[in-house]
């Protein structure tokens, strides 16, 4: 589907976001060249809050930090939905050679964050000077997904008892999928991420002698390769987990073996029973491990957020709205699992909803330096939204 196509497509079912969807782009490219890092999005949310004020919402600002909500309430419905998009940018040095790109030195929007808000604000227009509905509708304009403690913060902030949520959504654009389609996953649809790290300790000495120490690079050598084992012969094959090991460092010259080895990893699961299991064998195991070599383990965990699982009722019926705006060739069919992390998980065990996810066609991924938003799926995702309220509060 070409980026004309996609523009397109909306104009029969929302014509009225058609008519300033380049307002909505330039917007996109105004946040973009101005990326703020987690708990930093005071520019990002203050223009957030303006518009949405002149629109006609109430906005609450400082929820859980620097997060806000916008509200807007139609009728005497009693029915009351929530719909989340993050604002904040990563500490990433901008490589896209985009016109537009970012002019904060090591700050990128390299996750597309800035056009998640782009799409809540385009569906937040368009519902507020022409949707339907009977109800309210609160928007949720969330800091600090990327270090996963902005939902947890807003949460702990009584977000949900504040601004009560009979449902939460939220959606993620995602590199390498059709542009503009929606996919949606049942059940678990983004995997759970906890960090570990762990030092390996064992006596230093000169290269020349390595018979008078206890090599930790050695020892942090095989403790990697039995890592390897850990989901092969740890986790049923049914099931899901990804242990990385991302870094490691050891000593400074080559003559000399150092004291100690720092490893530090990733661990992702999508079943809480596994993520369990997991955080119990990884040490076990390291400490077994490095035993034989004469090493003992320093272990640090550390707790990041669980898996993103969707209901299955909330899921259906997103399902169901898009169907009705795009058609079944709209969307992605048999949408696979993410195994990144993303801490929507937290509102999701707060509320029933579901988080599912926009193609964005061929590109760099999510992180990369290169990567590059597609304009052309704003216009279809906030009509997405802008239907899934109307039908949801109608």
């Amino acid at each position: 589907m070409t980026d004309t196509m996609l523009r397109r497509n909306v104009a029969p079912v929302h014509a009225a976001i058609e008519t300033f969807i380049d307002e909505s782009i330039a917007l996109r490219h105004d946040f973009h060249r101005h990326p703020e890092l987690a708990w930093d999005e005071h520019r990002t949310g203050g223009r957030v809050a303006d518009l949405l004020r002149g629109w006609g919402y109430a906005v609450t600002t400082g929820v859980g930090g620097t997060g806000l909500v916008g509200t807007l309430r139609r009728g005497d419905g009693t029915r009351s939905l929530g719909i989340r998009a993050d604002m904040d940018a990563l500490p990433i040095e901008e490589a896209s050679g985009l016109e537009f790109a970012s002019e904060a030195p090591g700050r990128m929007h390299a996750c597309g964050h800035d056009g998640h808000t782009t799409i809540l604000l385009t569906a937040a227009r368009y519902l507020a000077e022409q949707g339907t509905f009977s109800g309210t509708l609160h928007l949720i304009f969330q800091p600090a997904e990327e270090i996963g403690q902005g939902a947890k913060r807003m949460i702990a902030d009584g977000l949900f008892e504040r601004f009560p949520c009979d449902a939460v959504y939220g959606l993620h654009n995602w590199p390498g999928l059709p542009a503009g389609k929606l996919g949606f996953v049942d059940g678990p649809a983004m995997a759970s991420v906890d960090w570990i790290g762990i030092r390996v300790v064992g006596k230093g000495g000169h290269g020349a002698a390595p018979h008078e120490t206890v090599d930790p690079v050695v020892a942090a050598a095989h403790l990697i390769t039995a890592l390897q084992t850990i989901v092969s012969r740890n986790v049923a094959p049914l099931d899901t987990a990804v242990v990385t090991v991302g870094s490691i460092h050891g000593g400074d010259a080559a003559n000399v073996i150092p004291d100690h080895v720092d490893l530090k990893l990733t661990v992702r699961t999508f079943r809480p029973e596994v993520r369990d299991a997991l955080q119990a064998r990884i040490p076990e195991l390291a400490r077994q491990v490095l035993a034989g070599f004469g090493a003992t383990a320093e272990i640090e965990q550390r707790a990041g957020f669980p898996s993103v699982i969707n209901h299955p009722a909330e899921t259906a019926f997103a399902r169901d709205v898009a169907t009705g705006l795009f058609g079944a060739e709209g969307l992605i069919a048999d949408l696979a699992p993410r195994t990144a992390s993303e801490d929507f998980a937290f509102m999701l065990q707060a509320r029933p909803g579901s988080f599912l996810f926009v193609g964005t066609g061929d590109g760099a991924p999510l992180h990369s330096p290169r990567y590059r938003f597609n304009d052309a799926v704003i216009a279809p995702a906030a009509a997405f939204w802008a239907r899934l309220a109307e039908t949801y509060l109608s």
